[in-house]
């Protein structure tokens, strides 16, 4: 079963393996699992950051019964990438907009009217206004917030450490990406438009900078209600256990009743593995005769150290019913099959101290999935908080599109 586990250059997208915690159920029905020589792995929780445009698809691990994770769910930067999406653009027009105002190198013509002639050429001369007013038009929206953004960042974080952190480890995650593809590192870079590595690092250090702030002034909004009721609710200790599945031998061209028929035979094999267990049969001698679980056969059936949001649910809610040493009684059908679950051992629930900061983190990010505006919103009320006053009416028109789009 599978793991649950901007824009005026191309873009780089890539999946950043970070920290597993709790994520929201994600839909798992009717995945053909790959067999396995190895034993079961829990899933990882995934992220997909998007600040750029390459396309590095993977495919996913399987392991029999553990639960998927959607890995094409709205993540934070892609939410990111509306406001990142002219970054080149907007910075090189930064530079020029500030050459422009500030001084003309060379002839170190001010700009004082905005009629200022910058170059000429036979039959034509062109101002700093035109210029600047073509500049704007292009680039000033995202320009101007950019600059902004990074303002505010100064004051939001005195200590950028772990902006830096979270984006090397996004980097090193495309960089190894791409090698493992038999690409040349420098030989993408420049085909993107980056002169060097540290160049696509800034773009996400800057990118880990406002998530980091965007995120702080969620957590703000946290009640210790909805923190104690997600511990309540989702936090458990971890299980061991052991597990043979039988799966029905359907295919897709079957006909409902044959494919009920196979089902039948498949619960009817599980009833005959507990039937033989209670007769005293040894445990592991069962498992290499039935269980179909490729990827934990050879172990006994072995899969340890799971909680909820690991495993589908059916397995997970059989498993909580049964004591340590205990057998299931009735075969425990998931998507997957039917499955016959041996509990090991289990381990009691950590404490909401212990767990409050992953419950904090995980609430945040289902938050930010659920609703694929909050990050830009947040973005908003934070730049109203510092009182953004947007005085050129063209690229105010242009930002408020842009956050009401």
């Amino acid at each position: 079963m599978a793991n649950k586990s901007t824009n005026s250059k191309k873009s780089v997208s890539a999946k950043n393996t970070v920290k597993k915690e709790p994520v929201k159920k994600a839909a798992t029905k009717k995945v053909e699992p790959k067999k396995s020589t190895t034993a079961p792995i829990k899933k990882v929780d995934v992220k997909t950051k998007e600040i750029k445009k390459i396309e590095v698809k993977e495919e996913p691990k399987k392991i029999e019964i553990k639960k998927i994770k959607d890995n094409k769910k709205e993540n934070l930067i892609k939410i990111l990438k509306k406001n990142f999406k002219s970054i080149g653009l907007g910075f090189i027009a930064l530079l020029l907009v500030i050459n422009v105002i500030l001084v003309l190198t060379g002839n170190e013509v001010k700009l004082r009217d905005g009629k200022e002639v910058i170059a000429s050429l036979d039959g034509e001369e062109i101002t700093a206004e035109e210029l600047f007013n073509d500049l704007k038009n292009k680039a000033g929206n995202e320009t101007l917030i950019n600059i902004v953004d990074n303002f505010i960042a100064s004051k939001e974080l005195k200590d950028n450490s772990k902006a830096k952190e979270l984006a090397q480890q996004q980097l090193d995650g495309i960089k190894k990406q791409y090698e493992d593809a038999g690409q040349n590192w420098e030989d993408v870079l420049k085909q993107y438009g980056y002169s060097n590595e540290d160049t696509l690092l800034q773009e996400f250090v800057v990118a880990s900078k406002k998530e980091l702030i965007a995120k702080n002034y969620i957590e703000k909004s946290l009640t210790d209600d909805e923190i104690n009721k997600y511990y309540e609710e989702e936090i458990y200790g971890t299980y061991t256990v052991k597990h043979i599945l039988v799966k029905p031998a359907t295919t897709d061209s079957m006909t409902d009743e044959e494919k009920a028929s196979a089902e039948e035979a498949a619960k009817t094999k599980a009833n005959e593995v507990i039937t033989k267990l209670n007769e005293g049969a040894d445990w592991a001698t069962l498992v290499k005769e039935y269980s179909e679980d490729e990827g934990s056969k050879d172990n006994e059936g072995l899969v340890e150290n799971f909680t909820k949001g690991d495993m589908v649910d059916e397995f997970f809610n059989a498993t909580l019913k049964l004591k340590d040493g205990k057998y299931s009684t009735e075969p425990v059908k998931s998507e997957y099959g039917y499955h016959v679950i041996l509990k090991v051992s289990s381990t009691k629930k950590p404490s909401l101290k212990d767990k409050k900061d992953d419950i904090i983190n995980t609430l945040i990010e289902n938050k930010l999935s659920a609703d694929a505006k909050l990050y830009t919103t947040t973005w908003v009320s934070i730049r109203k908080k510092y009182n953004l006053n947007i005085k050129d009416t063209s690229i105010k028109n242009a930002y408020e599109k842009s956050i009401n789009g």
